[in-house]
């Protein structure tokens, strides 16, 4: 015979699963809302209204929550201000570095008290309200957010995109696009690629031609080989440094650093052509038509050939500010040295027994001098020394020299044993192998969950060595891209992928939470016009 007390209890244990369970949905559907994916989210129980003005108190964060009342109006269609009555307040802001201890990090309280964001630092306090803005945006129905408490910061400190505006000038509007999407992803590093042996696309005041010359080309391939056609016509563009400097700031009020990439000593066409004394080959030139690896180098022995790259890195720091100048080092093409008597008389003297050894002696002369700037050389993995393009008749003897220990070596093509070496002999990485970075690749190839499950962090390297792998870069190449809309759609979704990959601890990741997690980013990609692959279009 069962107890009236037992079936009491059951009904009330059962009445207690039954509230508990729209609790749980809730708490579980927000939980997979935020992306990238936050380290840790500690539900609370409860809700907090979201107030039809949200008060935000932030003396130290002005230039933060000046950029969150301009987002939630446009994402939320909801309206802030800042105040400085702490009694009225909804939303505080603030840094510290006892509070969060890792750089970029942050910690998000929802409670009934209010909203209160505190970051490590600045940029910790920018992706806290990131991650409000995705939180208030799923709770626009409901008009309440969850109580909870998330504790976040990056897994990895440089997470980059790259834009090439060699192959194609791109404009200021492009680029305050990809800094805005960059910014809601929680990616701060652009990697700006402004020269190439197709175009040369920045200011230098004391070297005028690079732009009246070198931003021009007649013409420009369309497709590729064996069947090449042409655009039939002109292409031409730059920036001038007040151009740059406007983006600069953008960046900056983005927490995003710009990193220029300046092409040294090969894919060096374009400034050739503006002034053929810089060539190792005494002939001119023009900007070439063709993409590819061309032939035009650098004459490196040349002291003026020095000076003059010497004045382009001066003029690029001064304008950038920056701690790290990319030079490139990639693709170079030996055949010209091999012709020049200066080349030949500089390896003689060194007693060099390859034309890398050249390469290499000359990138550590850049090294210093940009050293001795206050910022760090930055080269594809070119610049350790290893042959990586043999089947495309780039040939040279293994050299005897290394490449200066204070470089950050961009990982891109090669044995991916090689990053474990190079950790072993001191360089800081960035990986972005090309098998899974290139987003200018089909989506065949490197399909959106090829992407997210790239591994940045491989385990064969040692644990004593990991943090030498400080990041990734995901990277589009504008060979055939001369449209904004291409570029759009070989970008986006990808771009979300790798943010979570940059961000989020490799065992916390799973593609389906992130396919689920898409949805803020697909409804703001479509309401600000950007030409996504949509996902029904994607293998899943």
């Amino acid at each position: 015979m069962v107890k009236k007390t037992d079936i009491a209890k059951k009904i009330l244990l059962l009445s207690v699963i039954l509230l508990l369970i729209p609790l749980v949905s809730f708490s579980m559907r927000l939980e997979s809302i935020i992306l990238p994916k936050p380290v840790s989210v500690k539900k609370m129980t409860g809700e907090y209204k979201i107030p039809e003005n949200i008060l935000i108190f932030a003396p130290n964060n002005i230039m933060e929550a000046n950029y969150f009342i301009d987002e939630l109006k446009d994402v939320c269609k909801l309206s802030a201000e800042i105040t400085y009555n702490q009694s009225k307040v909804n939303l505080r802001l603030s840094v510290s570095d006892k509070i969060v201890d890792k750089k970029e990090g942050y910690k998000l309280t929802i409670s009934s008290k209010g909203i209160n964001i505190v970051g490590h630092d600045d940029a910790g306090v920018f992706y806290g309200l990131q991650s409000l803005l995705q939180l208030l945006y799923a709770a626009n129905d409901t008009n309440v957010l969850q109580m909870q408490e998330i504790d976040d910061a990056p897994a990895f400190s440089w997470r980059a995109y790259m834009i090439d505006e060699g192959r194609y000038f791109k404009g200021e509007k492009e680029v305050y696009q990809i800094l805005d999407e960059m910014a809601a992803l929680k990616l701060n590093i652009l990697h700006w690629h402004l020269t190439e042996d197709a175009g040369w696309r920045i200011e230098i005041k004391k070297y005028p031609k690079l732009t009246e010359v070198g931003s021009k080309r007649k013409d420009t391939q369309a497709e590729g080989w064996p069947y090449i056609k042409m655009m039939g016509q002109p292409h031409s563009g730059y920036y001038t440094q007040e151009d740059v400097k406007r983006i600069l700031r953008y960046a900056k009020q983005r927490h995003i650093k710009v990193i220029p990439e300046i092409e040294m000593p090969g894919h060096a066409s374009a400034a050739i052509a503006s002034y053929p004394w810089l060539g190792s080959k005494d002939e001119q030139i023009e900007v070439p038509l063709m993409f590819g690896k061309h032939y035009p180098t650098f004459n490196v022995a040349d002291e003026k050939v020095l000076q003059f790259l010497k004045d382009v890195i001066d003029e690029v720091f001064d304008l950038f500010e920056t701690d790290v100048i990319h030079i490139g080092g990639d693709e170079v093409r030996f055949n010209h040295w091999e012709e020049n008597d200066e080349i030949n008389a500089l390896k003689k003297e060194k007693g060099f027994t390859s034309y890398m050894d050249v390469q290499i002696d000359f990138s550590n002369k850049m090294s210093r001098y940009i050293q001795d700037k206050g910022a760090r050389m930055m080269g594809w993995n070119e610049i350790l020394g290893k042959s990586l393009h043999e089947n495309d008749n780039i040939f040279f003897a293994d050299p005897s020299q290394k490449i200066a220990e204070n470089v950050i070596v961009h990982y891109w093509k090669g044995d991916p044993k090689e990053i474990v070496n190079a950790v072993k002999n001191g360089y800081d990485i960035v990986n972005s192998q090309h098998e899974y970075t290139y987003v200018n690749y089909s989506y065949e190839f490197l399909p959106l969950e090829k992407a997210y499950n790239f591994r940045p962090l491989s385990p064969d390297i040692p644990e004593e060595y990991k943090h030498k792998v400080i990041g990734i870069g995901c990277q589009m190449w504008g060979e055939w891209a001369p449209e904004p809309e291409i570029v759009q759609r070989q970008t986006y979704p990808r771009i979300a992928a790798y943010a979570e990959v940059g961000w989020t601890n490799y065992d916390q990741k799973d593609y389906n939470s992130f396919l689920n997690r898409l949805k803020y980013f697909t409804d703001r990609w479509t309401r600000k016009g950007i030409n996504f692959k949509p996902l029904d279009e994607l293998e899943l």
